[in-house]
């Protein structure tokens, strides 16, 4: 795909915006998390933290023009996903029978994941044929 490299790198980049707003909000005990933790409980740690080391190394991997650079980045990509997707599992989960007011953030960060998984996996290949 012509474009997917700059899809790829403006979803990692909306998934560090969508880390800095409100994710789920708990009315017990008034609590917002966004994905950088909470500030008033601290059990929640900071849900985007394992993006924010590995967004970078992907964005790089999207503007290095080399083959090795194209087979990595599918890798960070899935683990991308999948720390995403863990996150979304955790923090919109019912506990004790209390449900958190989950923010559209919360889906967009999600969402963005998933179109970088997408786009690691449709780079724009110029193959030399040998002859």
């Amino acid at each position: 795909m012509k474009y997917s490299n700059y899809i790829g790198i403006l979803a990692a980049l909306l998934m560090l915006l969508a880390s800095k707003f409100t994710w789920i909000y708990i009315p017990s005990i008034n609590a917002v998390v966004t994905g950088f933790g909470s500030a008033s409980v601290t059990k929640f740690g900071q849900p985007a933290l394992m993006n924010l080391i590995i967004i970078p190394i992907s964005i790089l991997l999207f503007l290095i023009p080399r083959l090795w650079a194209k087979r990595i980045n599918p890798f960070l990509g899935a683990l991308n996903f999948a720390w995403a997707f863990r996150n979304v599992l955790l923090l919109s989960t019912c506990r004790n029978g209390e449900c958190p007011v989950t923010h559209s953030w919360l889906y967009i960060y999600f969402a963005a994941s998933f179109v970088l998984m997408i786009m690691t996996l449709l780079p724009d290949l110029k193959i030399k044929e040998k002859q």
